[in-house]
């Protein structure tokens, strides 16, 4: 036998494999989106990989730790906002209808619920005291109580992405900027408010039917909520 020929065998042999590895991993990432979208990124990797319909083991030889998968959902949810975020603000002249374009595509695509932790860890800063660092963000009760604002992600568990993070933030804020200058959005509004809106309008419910009525009739409350209005 020669050469050529051993080396085609092994070629044909291994290329099923890269094939179905190809495959594993897509599977494997689609059901993180999915279990994490559901539950949150506490849910554990043997969710994943019954979701995915692999084995445990086959999740953990893509990804070494769970950590890992986390950050490469987390990357990925984090790109697809920026690009979003860009194509509204590059296809809209108007600045209400970029910032709520924005908004609309966001929440329809399911992102609210896997914001990357790093850019949705908010607190409350009151006057002469520090960051309240709770996981769940409180709106402030009065006027002038405190502000909502973004603060840095603590836990080593999901190491931040620095820099795509940066860049959603950036893109987002010239949004509302161009709808804060144009006077269509209230002044107290912050780019942290407008990724809560996200968070909030995405609702995860068991029929998807009534998941994106849903969120779509939650939008546009919030939305409202969000627009200035004229004084008296």
């Amino acid at each position: 036998m020669s050469a050529a020929a051993g080396n085609g065998r092994a070629d044909a042999r291994t290329t099923p494999l890269r094939v179905d590895a190809q495959r594993n991993l897509e599977h494997v990432l689609r059901a993180a989106r999915e279990v994490f979208g559901e539950l949150g990124y506490g849910a554990p990797m043997e969710d994943v990989a019954r979701r995915a319909r692999v084995g445990v083991g086959t999740v953990y030889r893509r990804f070494p730790s769970k950590d890992v998968l986390v950050r490469r959902i987390a990357e990925e949810e984090t790109s697809r906002l920026t690009d979003q975020a860009r194509a509204a603000l590059g296809q809209e002249d108007e600045p209400w209808s970029a910032l709520s374009r924005f908004l609309r595509t966001s929440v329809a695509s399911g992102a609210g619920r896997l914001l990357p932790p790093q850019v949705l860890r908010v607190g409350v800063a009151e006057d002469g005291a520090g960051v309240d660092e709770a996981r769940v963000p409180q709106q402030r009760t009065q006027p002038g109580a405190g502000e909502l604002r973004l603060v840095p992600e603590q836990s080593t568990a999901v190491p931040a992405d620095d820099a795509g993070a940066a860049a959603l933030l950036d893109v987002v804020g010239q949004l509302v900027e161009r709808a804060r200058a144009a006077g269509e959005l209230r002044a107290d509004v912050s780019v942290s408010d407008v990724l809560l809106v996200i968070a909030t309008a995405a609702p995860s419910l068991p029929d998807a039917a009534q998941q994106a009525a849903a969120s779509s009739r939650l939008l546009d409350i919030l939305l409202e909520g969000l627009r200035s209005r004229p004084q008296s």
